[in-house]
């Protein structure tokens, strides 16, 4: 796989030269692979969504530099075709969703890059169909679950002929159903279509399905690795103020009680197939 964003020493001042000016990032590099899946981990203000901000440069770096698929976010006349390229679904799906129909709405990019009616109507159909919401293309939005409305969004983004998915706490407002939701249309998207994908999370079962898990503290990269690496510090994540998956912390309890485990459990099926093997 090549390289997709390349983050190079990049640092991010809000109000920069100004009283009250804060460094939300600090000498951050970070490499993302095309097709890759990889969860940003990190408590409120550790600059993990700022970040997120750069990789389709709604936010430019203050210092170093963002390049999305050879293109540098500092140069104006690349920002349209980076936006094209990188598209973000945010925590509320109410402030995505612009039109009165669900076909309409993921339409509306398309429309404003001034694409052949025909060929709208066809990204219409595939994206929608890809987030299995085909039998919903008439429908009204605010009629919609908050999972089924975050599904258009990503349709919406899919319509763009997107290649990464900047995903920002997407199912922080949802309940468990629409996590699940939203969760598995991105896993499909990753697994079929070979999306790029950066899912922002406080939920740590959500970060164990990527490849890569990145944890963002106080502005800077505390810890990357795969999820089985990232997690299996249990006493470093809670230092951070995060958690990790309910298996790995119930594994860890075990072992100090004394009980045989493997050292890198990360599922619930993996925890109860190793206290109950079978026969």
């Amino acid at each position: 796989m090549s390289d997709f964003i390349r983050v190079e020493h990049l640092s991010h001042v809000f109000h920069a030269g100004e009283e009250g000016a804060h460094a939300a990032l600090s000498d951050v590099s970070l490499t993302i692979e095309e097709g890759e899946f990889i969860a940003v981990l990190g408590t409120n203000g550790s600059g993990k969504s700022t970040l997120a901000r750069h990789f389709n440069a709604l936010l430019l770096p203050t210092e170093g530099r963002c390049i999305v698929a050879g293109l540098d976010t500092k140069e104006t006349a690349e920002l349209w075709r980076i936006r094209e390229l990188v598209s973000m679904v945010f925590q509320n799906p109410d402030n995505q969703i612009i039109a009165a129909v669900v076909e309409d709405d993921v339409a509306f990019g398309p429309e404003n890059l001034g694409i052949e009616p025909q060929e709208i109507r066809s990204r219409v159909r595939d994206a929608l169909a890809a987030v299995g919401m085909e039998h919903y293309r008439t429908a009204a939005p605010h009629l919609l679950s908050g999972g089924q409305k975050q599904r258009v969004a990503i349709a919406g983004a899919l319509a763009m002929k997107t290649r990464c998915l900047v995903l920002d706490e997407p199912t922080a407002m949802l309940d468990p159903m629409g996590r699940r939701e939203v969760l598995e249309t991105v896993e499909r998207l990753h697994r079929e279509a070979g999306i790029t994908i950066v899912y922002i999370t406080h939920f740590m079962e959500e970060a164990a399905a990527a490849d890569r898990v990145v944890v963002m503290e106080e502005g800077r990269i505390a810890a990357a690795g795969t999820p089985r690496e990232v997690f299996q510090d249990v006493g470093g994540m809670k230092a951070r103020g995060l958690g990790v998956p309910l298996a790995v912390e119930l594994a860890a309890y075990l072992r100090e009680a004394g009980v045989s485990l493997p050292a890198d459990l990360l599922t619930d099926e993996e925890l109860v197939s190793a206290l109950c093997p079978s026969s």
